[in-house]
């Protein structure tokens, strides 16, 4: 099975509440975009979006030039179900892998919670470096959750690679700045504790 039919499977396979990363309500990723500057016109880009709630929390906050990227079409699809038609048509969907061939106009922010530390592979981070610099314009602002180096080290059958602040930011190289970091315990549907670090980064020149 290959990665996107891993991840159309397990989408298909449980309830949105019932997934091990869902969050009713995704406060901290709002908090890092707010200190990233984000307004109605600014540009965001959620990685590894999916079924997740940001989009209704962005949409909600009058933010205006959404895209939506995942690997699975499920996943896009039950979000835009959840959306419904109006909401759902104001977004863009774009369904890749994160480390796959696609392209996307120059936006100011670019979101990821959870997609970065499933990239084990050297050529895979490789790949994703390139897009985030190809994507992220210049004075953007990223904003990358992934599992701390307590976390877990596997997730929805997968391995994963976990990471501090200080060695995300070398593996993301000089062209992103760190500014911020938090950390957070992330406590799945069935009351299991995951480290994660969030890290806010801005982009150079």
């Amino acid at each position: 099975m290959d990665r996107t039919q891993h991840w159309n499977a397990v989408y298909a396979g449980r309830e949105e509440g019932q997934a091990s990363w869902f969050e009713a309500a995704p406060e901290l990723s709002l908090r890092l975009l707010a200190a990233a500057g984000l307004g109605g016109e600014t540009a965001v880009v959620d990685i590894g979006g999916g079924e997740a709630r940001l989009v209704d929390a962005l949409l909600a906050r009058g933010v205006r030039r959404l895209t939506v990227l995942d690997i699975s079409g499920e996943a896009l699809r039950r979000a835009q179900a959840r959306l419904g038609k109006a909401a759902a048509e104001a977004v863009s969907w774009i369904e890749a892998d994160v480390a796959g061939a696609w392209r996307l106009p120059p936006v100011d922010l670019w979101h990821d919670r959870a997609v970065f530390h499933f990239l084990t592979r050297p050529e895979e981070r490789a790949a994703y470096r390139g897009h985030l610099l190809e994507t992220l314009q210049p004075g953007g602002g990223a904003v990358i959750a992934t599992f701390a180096l307590e976390g877990p080290e596997r997730c929805s059958g997968l391995p994963v690679a976990r990471y501090s602040p200080a060695t995300l930011a070398q593996e993301l190289g000089p062209e992103l700045r760190l500014v911020e970091a938090l950390e957070h315990v992330h406590h799945t549907p069935t009351g299991a504790a995951q480290a994660f670090q969030y890290s806010r980064f801005i982009r150079l020149g």
